[in-house]
């Protein structure tokens, strides 16, 4: 039986992620969700377009909750990224919309505490109309969020995404990108965004590349990203270190400015066996569990103010999803993040 085909059960004690509504009014929210199904300066055949309407769907299938990890004496890495099972005081709201997302630091996290808004897709989001369309849609979901996570479409998305989320920021912001390929080539494509950026006025010495991956990039992009002044994480660089040592090394090169930083995270980094809708996933590519740790360590840092998830291609995707369904773990990994910047920020006495 097919992903799609699948009925899912029923639970009222197991709440589901997803279906989260329009905003309301003016009301703020901690995160918001985008669709850009852009698609149409694809290097690789792709209906990219039909990924966030997938992403969508397949959020169902997953629980709003983190569940609690014992604590370490040492206090040690996982301590970092995930909500430790001690008691410990609450905090009044949550620094954003007053909806109480809760610091007990007993228990599980539960992210039905955060306020979600849904506002849908970007109308033909390629292009230069298309781009401009995309830029004023995040720079309005800002104005109302803490989170704006984009749901690609391709690769091309990270140009308007992060520029509408940078604004008059764009002197001081940084770029993570998780990502196989440098993104660096000539012209307007899915290959093109980090150029493209910088193009645009980006620092490249504020920009870090994690998870380059050998037999994935020519030489002579290789050789421009070092001529531009580009951090890059090699993906044996990153086995060796750790995903939160990595992420919290990279944040503070992008955020070195002071200024909002956004995270691309292209989910062809993942090795093709857990990514097999990426046109451009190989074998070698990290685990699904290192993109996971990446996402949430980044979301936890308050200068990550936007995301995009992107290069899937839904219509291409294995018979039991698995190359949605990640991206759609990304997502959550976002919120979480999220939510984990209240769990462990100091209590006041």
């Amino acid at each position: 039986m097919s992903s799609a085909a699948q009925t899912l059960s029923h639970d009222p004690s197991w709440p589901r992620a997803g279906d989260w509504p329009p905003p309301g009014g003016d009301a703020h929210v901690d995160v918001a969700i985008l669709g850009v199904p852009a698609w149409r300066t694809s290097l690789s055949p792709t209906g990219a377009h039909a990924t966030p309407a997938a992403v969508r769907d397949a959020l169902r299938r997953f629980s709003p909750a983190l569940a609690p990890d014992r604590p370490l004496p040492d206090g040690g890495a996982s301590a970092r990224v995930r909500p430790a099972a001690t008691t410990g005081q609450t905090a009044e709201g949550n620094g954003g919309t007053g909806r109480g997302t809760t610091s007990d630091r007993s228990g599980p996290v539960d992210l039905a505490d955060l306020a979600f808004a849904d506002l849908g897709d970007v109308d033909e989001p390629d292009g230069e109309e298309g781009e401009a369309r995309t830029r004023a849609a995040v720079r309005s979901a800002l104005d109302r969020a803490r989170l704006l996570v984009a749901l690609g479409g391709d690769n091309s998305v990270t140009v308007a995404t992060a520029l509408g989320a940078w604004g008059d920021d764009l002197g001081s912001a940084g770029l993570v990108t998780l990502d196989a390929h440098h993104d660096l080539r000539d012209g307007v494509s899915n290959g093109s965004p980090v150029r493209r950026l910088v193009e645009a006025g980006l620092d490249p010495a504020r920009v870090v590349q994690v998870g380059i991956a050998d037999f994935a990039n020519s030489a002579a992009y290789a050789r421009r990203a070092v001529e531009l002044g580009i951090t890059v994480v090699h993906v044996d660089e990153l086995r060796r270190r750790g995903p939160e040592d990595v992420m919290r090394a990279a944040l503070e090169i992008a955020g070195s400015a002071g200024g909002p930083v956004h995270l691309d995270v292209d989910v062809d980094v993942c090795d093709r066996s857990v990514a097999p809708g990426c046109p451009a996933s190989v074998p070698g590519g990290i685990a699904a569990w290192e993109l996971r740790a990446l996402v949430r360590a980044a979301a936890r840092d308050d200068r990550v103010r936007s995301a995009d998830v992107v290069e899937v291609d839904a219509t291409a995707d294995a018979p039991d999803g698995r190359t949605v369904r990640l991206a759609a773990l990304c997502v959550l990994e976002l919120a979480a993040g999220l939510a984990l910047r209240e769990v462990e920020r100091p209590v006041a006495t």
